[in-house]
């Protein structure tokens, strides 16, 4: 399925501002690991198959779409900002920092404007326009949402790896009742987010 009027908006805003690259986030939630930002730009003649929001795809279309979306895309760059440097900045100031870091890369490929997700944007120094749910509106940002979440997954699977006991292959660090038994059971973690973790005892 093809969801064309994704493809439709980005070009209207080709005509607007020449080369776009699209920017998105994953993992702003979870109380472990880094967040995930994204950037990509895309040929106006790219079409993928089931290109959408990364919450609405699944994990195995996702898998799918960023092997076809890193293969064919003009540009891309993913930056993971660490859980230490989201404790010293706080979540939004850590994805803005991110976001310039994919924005820049974007530009040095020829991006002329950014549309990112969400109503905040970064200080960058080409046009950067926020798109309320720009990964079910623009193509550019549903590519650049499945390429932070698949990402970020990837990143969280390792790190089950070290520990297995806290099930991060399963909630991928997000706050649920599992997680918050294992903190309690085996404590924090060096990749926890401490600021997460200020009313860990209501849990």
């Amino acid at each position: 399925m093809i969801y064309e009027e994704l493809y439709q908006y980005d070009a209207s805003e080709r005509e607007t501002f020449g080369v776009i690259c699209g920017v998105d986030e994953a993992g702003r939630g979870p109380l472990v690991g880094p967040v995930a930002v994204a950037s990509v730009i895309l040929s106006p003649e790219s079409r993928f198959e089931w290109l959408n929001d990364s919450k609405k795809v699944t994990e195995k279309r996702r898998e799918v779409l960023y092997d076809e979306i890193v293969r064919e895309c003009i540009a891309w760059h993913v930056e993971l900002i660490d859980n230490l440097t989201i404790d010293r900045l706080n979540i939004l100031g850590a994805t803005m920092f991110g976001m310039k870091l994919c924005i820049q890369a974007a530009e040095s490929s020829g991006a002329q404007a950014a549309l990112v997700d969400g109503n905040k944007v970064p200080d960058v120094a080409i046009p950067a326009i926020a798109v309320i749910k720009g990964d079910a509106t623009s193509a550019s940002i549903a590519a650049a949402s499945i390429l932070a979440k698949v990402t970020r997954d990837r990143y969280m699977e390792k790190l089950a790896q070290d520990f297995p006991e806290y099930g991060f292959e399963k909630h991928k660090g997000y706050p649920t009742k599992e997680h918050y038994a294992a903190i309690k059971q085996y404590g924090i973690t060096p990749f926890h987010r401490l600021s997460f973790l200020k009313n860990l005892e209501n849990h």
